[in-house]
């Protein structure tokens, strides 16, 4: 069983940074991907990021060019740098990680908030 255990969250200005962290008791078998989902109260949970074991970064429309996702194989550890953060980035972000194959299971953190505001 794979603990995710997120950290960095906040409040911060319209405008300001975060960093979010996500270590990994341990790596799923490869290929596979470690990233970010967010979700509002009474919403679906929505896809933000994500970085593959071959290198990939790849982003949702919505933060494509503000956000830097990474990360450290050889730690287990993946981070989301915010930059120009809008109030509509305010969310529970949570780490997610599974393996490449369609029967992989998925793995989730237990959330951290973010909460952008003047």
């Amino acid at each position: 069983q794979v603990q995710l255990v997120e950290s960095g969250g906040g409040l911060v200005q319209p405008g300001g940074s975060l960093r979010l962290s996500c270590v990994a008791s341990q790596s799923v078998h490869s290929p596979n991907s470690m990233g970010w989902y967010r979700q509002l109260p009474g919403e679906q949970r929505e896809w933000v990021a994500s970085a593959t074991s071959g290198g990939m970064a790849l982003y949702a429309d919505s933060v494509k060019g503000r956000f830097t996702i990474s990360r450290d194989i050889a730690k287990n550890t993946v981070y989301l740098q915010m930059d120009a953060l809008k109030p509509e980035d305010t969310a529970v972000y949570y780490c997610h990680t599974r393996g490449a194959r369609a029967e992989s299971p998925h793995y989730w953190g237990q959330g951290t908030q973010v909460t952008v505001s003047s």
